[in-house]
Parts: C-alpha cells; structure tokens; sequence
C-alpha cells in the first residue's frame, strides 16, 4: 500500500531523517518504533504531509504522491492521519468534528459510517457533547474514528495510547485489528508502549537518530533484540 524510498526530512538547516526506506501492506500492521527524539513522528509527518520531506520517493497504492505535498491531496489520495495529542476541535461537538472528515470525500459520501458507532459507542451517545469535555479516551477514540470517515488505505497512528486509561487502550487494540481483518488497509503505528506494539505488530521498523537501524516481519524480530534497539 505504501513503499517509501530514501525519503530524506530537514527542519531548517537541521536534517532529521536519512534516507527512510520502508514498505506498509494492507492486512498489516507495520510498528515505527524508537526511543523519543529519533524522528518517527517526524516520517509520519513527512507521509501525511503536514512537514514537506526534503527528497525520496512515495508511492501510494501504486501511484506515486511524492508531488502531492499538502496535507489535504494526501488525505485526498487516501491517508487518514491520527496525531500525538489527539489534536481534536474543543469547542465543536463530537458530529461536528467527525463532520471535518468529509472535507476530503464527495459530498455523495458525506455520512458517518455506521462501523464508528460500532466501534465506539460511546461516541453516539456524546455526539452533542463539545470535543473539549471528553475524557483524553474519549478524544482519543474520537480522533480515530474522524480519520476513518474517509475510509482510509493508510492509517497514520501516532502513539494512541499516550496518557489514556487501561479499558480504552484495549478497545483502541481491538479496534486496530478488526481495521487490520479487513485487508484492504495499512496501519503505520507508533507507539512508546512496547507490549502494546509487540502484540499488534506483522512488521516493524526501528529508528535511532533518523536512520532505519531494523526493518523485518514478526517472524525476523526477536522480542528481546526488539526491545534492546528501542529501549533508552
């Protein structure tokens, strides 16, 4: 679904990734892995478009979207993009913000899917609350859910488990492999809690100071090899 190549990102003067090369399939999980400072929300970025990669090559369900480098062309071409910190609207209600997803679809398609009520119930029963007054749970099942309004080929999920309670980071993990049975989607997910990853991951691809020093499937990965690269 995504093959990147040498794909190269600078802030200022300052380069911080170094020639990424990696691979998402859909059906899969692919972990980014890392200790902080190493550059992964910096790829997520560069993929999703939100900081312009300096070179390399991206390749999205066949078609090349190097060229595409607004946020919004990329969410067109099919990323759905779930930042660190949730980055939800606090002073729209629950529709509403799901509502800014359709901002990338056809009008035809503007309709909240069934499948993210099932998914999170709890949403429907908030769906007039303000995005503010949700749990950092419930934000953070609220953001996933309005990235899947798009119906996404790649899903972008930058540590969803950061600062939320231990009930809803199973029900995120169940959400991720249902995502992941239905075989038509690419999950890229980052993620400090490594048990968490682990469980979850088909792949896994791990950065020290912006370079891939691991790229290989589960069955190439050894937990502990894992886990000495990714520990501080």
């Amino acid at each position: 679904m995504l093959t990147l190549k040498d794909l190269t990102l600078h802030y200022g003067h300052s380069q911080i990734l170094y020639d990424i090369s990696m691979e998402a399939k859909p059906g899969a999980v692919t972990c980014l892995m890392g200790t902080n400072g190493v550059g992964k929300t910096s790829l997520l970025k560069a993929i999703s478009g939100t900081h312009p990669r300096s070179g390399g090559s991206m390749v999205l369900n066949g078609q090349d979207i190097s060229a595409r480098t607004s946020p919004h062309a990329r969410a067109q071409a099919g990323i759905g993009y779930v930042p660190q910190g949730r980055d939800i609207f606090p002073l729209m209600t629950v529709r509403e913000n799901l509502q800014t997803g359709y901002a990338c679809i056809p009008k035809s398609d503007w309709t909240i899917p069934d499948e993210v009520f099932e998914l999170f119930p709890i949403l429907k029963d908030f769906l007039n609350r303000r995005g503010g007054d949700l749990s950092g749970g419930q934000q953070q099942q609220l953001a996933i859910a309005r990235a899947m309004i798009a119906q996404p080929k790649l899903l972008l999920l930058d540590e969803p488990t950061e600062g939320i309670q231990p009930n809803i980071i199973k029900q995120i993990g169940e959400v991720i492999k249902y995502l992941r049975s239905k075989g038509d989607m690419a999950i890229i997910l980052v993620e400090q809690f490594f048990d968490f990853a682990y469980e979850l991951g088909d792949h896994f691809v791990a950065l020290e100071r912006g370079r891939v020093i691991h790229n290989a499937p589960r069955a190439e990965t050894l937990r502990e090899d894992l886990l000495a690269k990714v520990s501080v």
